[in-house]
């Protein structure tokens, strides 16, 4: 059961990176996180977002559209989406060291945010975007 939501909506501007994760890191800090679990959320918030504006839009301005859900045993939900150029294959995408950009791009945005979430889920279609979901149960320090 959700017991609190917020949508935003932000420009593909790298500047807006670091505050969509200020302000979903915010949110969630109403579940009294570890230090540890904001870190965990704002990196891979920082991930998600990175990739739908260095490979979803490449070199032109789109929406990012973020969803944030807490749900009543703790569980935090954050949907990443764009209407971007979408990921052809999926299953390669999220393979350690795998990029389309070569140059200094390491290809572990996926496998960042798999290593400090519980789980994520992606969904995509070429040329109409990408959907990363984020997923952590927050464990904590409820007395």
């Amino acid at each position: 059961m959700v017991i609190n939501e917020f949508k935003m909506t932000v420009d593909s501007r790298s500047i807006n990176e670091s505050f969509t994760r200020a302000t979903v890191s915010a949110f969630a800090s109403q579940l009294d996180p570890t230090v540890e679990e904001i870190n965990d959320i704002k990196t891979a918030v920082s991930e998600a977002v990175t990739n739908s504006i260095v490979h979803g839009y490449k070199n032109e301005v789109g929406r990012i559209y973020i969803s944030v859900k807490i749900h009543k045993e703790g569980l935090i939900v954050v949907s990443i989406r764009d209407r971007g150029c979408g990921i052809a294959d999926i299953k390669k995408a999220r393979e350690p060291l795998f990029t389309t950009l070569g140059g200094d791009r390491a290809g572990l945005g996926f496998s960042v945010m798999e290593s400090f979430m519980d789980k994520i889920s992606v969904r995509s279609t070429p040329n109409k975007g990408t959907t990363v979901t984020l997923y952590k149960k927050i464990c904590g320090r409820r007395k």
